[in-house]
């Protein structure tokens, strides 16, 4: 009688996932049908602040995409910790190339806190002369539009924040391919429902992180973020608690990920899944009842394999389906989805295993280091890891959706 009520519970639970995969079409749908309106004419001037830290894959061609922008007026400042960063090579490179743009290359010496990308943003900010300033990592690539379609959400007098979708482009392993599809899949389509049953998005994408002054002074500025791992969330949340408008744009951006091992590809997902479990804590709990196909598949294994629980299974898996195919195909263009429909189901276990792993511990692993996250702060777990992040030549990092 146990094992018959857990069935129907896991059942139950699957029977809600299925709910949420067609919220995700019906999302996808109504993301497609907005993105068809053209884009206005109005193009106010931007900085662009990339942070740096060494080399990245095809970071030069995205460098590259930057320079290419149609686009009238716009300026590309660039921030190191050190002075020989192997980064600096390559942004000399690119002022040789494209002499009529508007390129900086910032010495950020200060430490001001663990979070090493907004430090060095906080101390590149000072030198961005327009009145909007855009942020995104070192390894995005864009298209020559990107500029023409974010900013020209500021026409909207009450947007504060623009950011946009992306798909990762994997490398040859198990664990980088993992990342893309879930990204592609399983993240952006939540992104989606968000936008579609919140009345617009409260939070925002490391993949750009648009923003006019006027709203980052209402917030502060950056200063109070130092500390915080997920940095592009908390700039997005607060800039819509100051009752701005946080608009997501339809240009989608991409980024080349690593070549994960399967263990730094659980890491990285334990370390994402903690940090939204303490920014978000409500919508992470809610996470629960989105997993259609591992609760069909709990229920079909309680259910000796009973007809129902094998047919609750069929509709999960082709509703997760339906659902990589228009996201991940239609809305982020990713090509590979296709090819990695097989993995679905495994990204789906894991995905599952990673959401129980994440209240374990408070622990996350970032470049090699390891921290302890508290209220969505971080700081190094151990003294001398400490000593060595506050020294010369400490590490700065990215801390986006996809790092």
């Amino acid at each position: 009688m146990i094992v018959l009520i857990l069935s129907l519970v896991a059942a139950g639970l699957a029977l809600c996932g299925v709910g949420f995969l067609l919220l995700c079409l019906w999302s996808a749908r109504a993301f497609l049908r907005d993105s068809r309106s053209s884009v206005g004419s109005f193009a106010p001037p931007v900085s662009i602040l990339k942070p740096l830290r060494g080399m990245d894959p095809q970071m030069y061609e995205s460098f590259r995409s930057h320079c290419s922008q149609e686009y009238p007026e716009y300026e590309i400042i660039f921030g190191v910790s050190e002075a020989g960063d192997p980064a600096v090579e390559a942004v000399q490179r690119l002022m040789r190339e494209f002499p009529q743009r508007q390129i900086q290359l910032v010495l950020c010496d200060q430490i001001l806190g663990n979070n090493r990308k907004v430090s060095n943003l906080v101390q590149m900010l000072p030198k961005a002369k327009y009145e909007h300033v855009l942020v995104n990592d070192s390894d995005i690539y864009v298209t020559p539009d990107y500029l023409r379609r974010v900013m020209a959400q500021f026409v909207n007098p009450r947007v504060g924040m623009v950011t946009c979708p992306y798909r990762g482009i994997a490398a040859g392993t198990l664990g980088s391919r993992l990342e893309s599809i879930g990204i592609s899949t399983e993240f952006i389509p939540g992104v989606l429902v968000a936008r579609q049953i919140e009345d617009g998005i409260h939070f925002a994408l490391g993949s750009t992180l648009a923003m006019s002054r006027t709203a980052l002074d209402a917030i502060g500025g950056l200063e109070p973020l130092v500390d915080y791992l997920a940095d592009d969330f908390e700039l997005g949340s607060r800039i819509s608690q100051a009752r701005f408008k946080v608009a997501l744009a339809d240009v989608v951006v991409e980024t080349h990920l690593p070549a994960y091992t399967f263990r730094q590809f659980l890491d990285h997902q334990l370390r994402w899944a903690r940090s939204t479990r303490d920014s978000r804590r409500a919508g992470y709990l809610g996470l629960l009842l989105t997993f259609a196909v591992p609760w069909a598949l709990i229920a079909v294994l309680l259910a000796a394999g009973a007809w129902w629980s094998w047919l609750i299974l069929g509709v999960g898996l082709l509703l997760r389906g339906a659902v990589a195919l228009q996201v991940g195909a239609g809305v982020v263009h990713d090509r590979a989805v296709v090819s990695h429909l097989w993995l679905l189901p495994l990204r789906d276990v894991v995905a599952f295993w990673v959401w129980f792993a994440s209240f374990m511990d408070h622990k996350v692993h970032w470049r090699g280091d390891i921290f302890i996250l508290e209220k969505g702060k971080i700081r190094p777990a151990y003294p001398a890891q400490d000593n060595l992040l506050s020294g010369p030549g400490a590490e700065q990092d990215k801390v986006s959706a996809h790092s």
